[in-house]
């Protein structure tokens, strides 16, 4: 059984709740058979309303997401799903423990006094740090977090923190807490500046040209797609592609719209 299947098809058990979230968010088991795992539950019931997203839209986005991820080969989002649950219908997505850090590893973000980053790293922005004091926020020139940037351009992304990336003790590299996304405005804020303006991969172009066929009218990806996202969202998506495509770079920040979210963290 796959881990889709049993998100869908197992029973859930709330655990616990994970108050740090602005929503509604519950630690569970799923179970179908000998089958079991832990997953993440967002009843669409517990999501706070936001100005710029329709009421009761994020759980469906999360899933929109995530169909993205597979389309690209990358497989940056955990296994999620729409389904019922105990408080209603909501979002279920696959638990991933992140990877202990081994001794010595200096992560996937820093902040550095030095005014340019050493080898491995790409610049954000100027932080304060307390007593009048600013530091480099920089992140690691790391390929998995190249490919979520390109994800996260695809999908508008409007908070991409340093929380929410779960390096997984296989190595690979997650992203959760999609429920900002698909928005037909530019709403890019992410911490993953380190490549705007540079050139895109090879690797990232060829994900983008397999998106872009899968987006198109009556295929797989866009009839699921018109099922969690408006169509004018969908368009909206064909759109940022095909963009993504013309220029062959990363998007730069637009400057009508906050670049960097804010926790950052």
């Amino acid at each position: 059984m796959t881990s889709v299947e049993l998100l869908t098809r197992g029973e859930l058990t709330v655990l616990g709740q994970i108050r740090e979230a602005s929503n509604a968010v519950l630690y569970c088991s799923v179970a179908y058979g000998d089958e079991s795992a832990e997953c993440v539950y967002k009843p669409v019931a517990g999501e706070r309303p936001l100005w710029d997203f329709p009421d009761g839209t994020l759980a469906q986005r999360e899933v929109a997401a995530y169909e993205v991820s597979q389309a690209t080969g990358w497989d940056l989002v955990p296994p999620t799903v729409l389904r019922d649950g105990p408080y209603g219908e909501g979002m279920v997505q696959l638990w991933v423990e992140p990877a202990e850090p081994a001794e010595g590893d200096p992560g996937l973000l820093a902040l550095v006094e030095d005014e340019e980053p050493g080898d491995g790293w790409k610049p954000v922005a100027l932080a304060e740090v307390g007593e009048g004091r600013t530091a480099l926020l920089v992140h690691a020139d790391d390929a998995r977090l190249r490919r979520l940037a390109v994800l996260d351009a695809v999908i508008n992304n409007g908070d991409r923190k340093g929380g929410h990336l779960l390096p997984a003790p296989d190595g690979r590299l997650y992203g959760i807490d999609h429920g900002v996304t698909f928005n037909v405005d530019d709403k890019l804020r992410t911490l993953l500046w380190g490549w705007a303006g540079e050139g895109l991969t090879p690797e990232a172009v060829g994900a983008l040209k397999g998106l872009a066929e899968a987006l198109r009218p009556l295929q797989p990806l866009a009839v699921r797609l018109a099922s969690l996202i408006t169509e004018a969202e969908l368009e909206a998506t064909r759109s940022r592609v095909t963009a993504l495509l013309a220029s062959g770079v990363h998007p730069t920040p637009s400057g009508e719209w906050p670049a960097i979210p804010w926790p950052p963290v």
